[in-house]
């Protein structure tokens, strides 16, 4: 049986407020009744998102209101994880799921302050905001009917997989959680290079703008993988080829990735060496 009760958000910055926005959504979407935002001060996307479904906001959660909380989702920064949670702790219902976008704090900490109840962490990316995001999660012994309400949320903002090994989370974060900066950098050096052959700067971002939209969305039409549709648009001899032969050449383009993530990565098992044990 599905759980009824309030879901608190503890924090509502860009990504919270992101999810609640998909979580809203529609008809059949949740009702803002038993959604409660829980933030001593709000962002402007969280005070947009109050103010635009009449949400219910407090500053701190108190052991009544509490009583009504059956899911928890802790949106705020991984540095307030040592004093938000343990407070959180003290007055929430031995039964409530926990799931967790923040970034480098584990399973096993959050157990420790947490105790037994059922915990999701998750990893979404930008992209959610507008409903186009991926999202890695793992839980604890939470249980499927845990795991599959906390899906329900979370898809909201793109497609959830799961993992099974924590360790996952670190190469997680630098492939998908970090990755739309790297698109971004891309079409920011691509315009570049535009200019410097000459492009208006307007002309020069927007072609950079939309060939990186159309080409994902190639992708995703076609289903067809990466190396694929790469081949299909490479003639040899040609402009593309000549293009090419410097991204690869000495390793290039792929090898300078293949660092470029395990340096994400081993960020971010750094940031989560406090927290993510």
């Amino acid at each position: 049986m599905p759980d009824t009760r309030r879901i608190a958000l503890v924090g509502a910055g860009r990504m919270g407020s992101a999810l609640a926005e998909g979580w809203l959504r529609g008809k059949r979407g949740l009702d803002p009744a038993r959604l409660l935002v829980v933030a001593p001060s709000l962002s402007d996307p969280g005070q947009a998102l109050v103010s635009k479904h009449g949400l219910k906001r407090v500053e701190a959660l108190g052991p009544r209101m509490a009583k009504e909380v059956g899911l928890v989702v802790l949106a705020f920064k991984p540095q307030h994880f040592e004093k938000a949670a343990p407070a959180l702790a003290e007055v929430l219902p031995e039964d409530c799921a926990i799931v967790s976008i923040l970034a480098g704090t584990g399973i096993r900490h959050m157990q420790e302050v947490f105790g037994d109840r059922p915990i999701i962490r998750a990893m979404p990316n930008t992209p959610t905001s507008i409903g186009k995001g991926i999202t890695v999660a793992i839980a604890n012994e939470a249980g499927e009917a845990r795991k599959a309400e906390a899906e329900r949320l979370l898809k909201v903002g793109g497609p959830v997989e799961w993992i099974e090994d924590e360790r996952l989370m670190g190469a997680v974060t630098a492939v998908s959680g970090s990755g739309p900066a790297y698109v971004f950098l891309l079409a920011e050096a691509l315009a570049g290079a535009g200019v410097g052959e000459g492009l208006p700067r307007p002309l020069a971002e927007k072609l950079a703008r939309e060939t990186i939209i159309g080409a994902a969305a190639l992708m995703e039409k076609t289903g067809q993988d990466p190396q694929t549709l790469r081949r299909a648009v490479t003639s040899p001899g040609g402009t593309t080829q000549a293009a090419i032969d410097v991204m690869m050449a000495g390793g290039g383009l792929p090898e300078m990735m293949r660092r470029a993530i395990n340096a994400a990565e081993r960020q971010s098992r750094k940031l989560g060496s406090g927290t993510g044990r």
